[in-house]
């Protein structure tokens, strides 16, 4: 039998690194998870460790391409963000890959952006909110001024999506979708590095920079393997959804984290929107996509627990609920918003204010509970739609599969047309899309996203 073609993706989260095969119609053929202990810099904080994560990088590369019922034809990378690698001269790393919510020093903070202008106008410029560490660029400014001579040894910088990419193909580079995001290292300005990052000479560290669909050839078994440069797992998960969908839309990321993304909104971030945590990423073309974040599922998680512990249940019982119209009529007849708003944005729920012995029962609370995390979620997704003509909005991630979150979003936006999508393994996928003319030659298929439309029920509004 004759081995079957496949693109092989690297998935690397902070949690699960991933191994997969797609076919030529984009189908997986192979899957492999694993999870990989962390260790410690040397502070004591917890952090990837780069050697483990080589290792196994490199071993199942190796593996994978010994196999003979697969002939692999391309190599991609999606990875996380905000996080770093600095190679010396020998291209071997030279500091731990710092964790992107260690605390950045407070001192340094304030030098670098009252030498810059403050922290609204490098803001607005970089098109991201002050986030410490995860302006990763700062992690890099911050070794040049504590530890300069680790700083004087580094000939490379890369990020993590690229540092993969290196391991396979033996090429560094950057790419505009991890040097996009909230990194403070992009002016959107100007659409290129901020002044900032010449004036300390950050740009001699930082490899060249290829577009997001371009490749590096690697010479393997007497033939030329193109390897994609790397991506960042936020922009990736976005690709299949700009190759199936030409009208302006909205995706809501739904996980830990609900990101509502707009590729269509192209207005420069305002004051007001960076203070309430919106910022841009970039597509793996370079276009700016408009982004807005909530702890909706940090919270979800939270008071499903506190739930289960009150009525005795399981911590999941919230599966077995389906959306109820006459409990949403009753919640709306009695409403009393609790929690502290900010210029009309909750920045709490308020659920977890509210007292669950009001409640007849389990299934009433946790309507409660979506009702709430639903006022927080259209404020939030209404920051990128600010104005701007959007046709639908597709919801992926765990929410998306609650049928009451689900409708009470299509009561909020009745104007536009809300779907429930499903993508499998969509960051892996929009890596393998994103270099799909380097080694396939079929037409993308139509059929790679899974579609459930949700009507607005106008007695639910929001």
């Amino acid at each position: 039998m004759d081995p079957i073609k496949v693109i092989l993706i690297f998935d690397v989260g902070k949690t699960n690194k991933k191994l997969l095969l797609f076919d030529e119609h984009y189908r997986i053929v192979f899957e492999n998870s694993t999870q990989l202990d962390e260790t410690i810099d040397e502070d004591g904080d917890a952090c990837e460790d780069i050697v483990t994560l080589s290792n196994w990088l490199q071993e199942s590369f190796l593996e994978i391409t010994a196999d003979e019922r697969y002939l692999i034809s391309a190599v991609s990378v999606s990875a996380y963000g905000a996080t770093l690698v600095h190679l010396d001269e020998y291209f071997k790393p030279v500091t731990p890959i710092y964790n992107y919510l260690k605390l950045y020093p407070e001192k340094l903070k304030k030098q670098f952006y009252s030498a810059y202008g403050g922290e609204l106008q490098i803001s607005k410029q970089t098109a991201s909110p002050v986030l410490g560490n995860l302006n990763s660029g700062l992690q890099l400014y911050r070794l040049k001024y504590e530890k300069p001579a680790i700083f004087n040894r580094i000939k490379y910088t890369l990020h993590l999506p690229q540092y993969i990419s290196f391991l396979i193909s033996g090429t560094v580079c950057s790419d505009i979708t991890s040097i996009g995001c909230h990194t403070k290292l992009w002016d959107f300005t100007k659409q290129g590095y901020h002044e900032w990052v010449y004036n300390e000479g950050l740009d001699t560290r930082l490899a060249p920079i290829l577009n997001g669909d371009d490749v590096v050839q690697l010479f393997q078994k007497g033939r030329q393997l193109p390897v994609g440069v790397g991506l960042h797992d936020s922009s990736a998960a976005l690709i299949p959804y700009l190759a199936n969908f030409n009208e302006p839309f909205i995706l809501l990321s739904t996980g830990t984290w609900c990101i509502s993304l707009n590729p269509f909104n192209e207005s420069p971030l305002t004051a007001d929107e960076l203070s309430k945590d919106c910022l841009c990423y970039l597509t793996y073309e370079g276009k700016p996509v408009k982004a807005s974040r909530l702890f909706a599922g940090y919270e979800h998680e939270a008071q499903t627990k506190r739930l289960a512990e009150y009525y005795q249940t399981e911590n999941d019982y919230y599966k077995r609920i389906d959306f109820e119209r006459d409990i949403i009529t009753k919640i709306r007849l009695q409403q009393s918003q609790v929690g502290e708003s900010k210029e009309g944005i909750l920045e709490k729920s308020g659920f977890g204010n509210r007292e669950l012995s009001a409640f007849s029962s389990y299934e009433e609370a946790y309507h409660q509970l979506i009702t709430d995390l639903i006022s927080q979620q259209v404020s939030a997704t209404k920051l990128v739609l600010n104005n701007c003509y959007v046709k639908r909005i597709f919801v992926d991630g765990g929410f998306s599969k609650n049928p009451i979150f689900m409708h009470l979003l299509a009561a909020a936006f009745p104007k536009i047309e809300v779907f429930a999508a499903s993508v499998a393994q969509a960051t892996a996928m929009g890596a393998a899309l994103a270099i799909h003319k380097h080694w396939n030659n079929k037409s993308l298929p139509g059929d790679i996203i899974d579609l459930k439309f949700y009507s607005a029920i106008q007695d639910t509004g929001v």
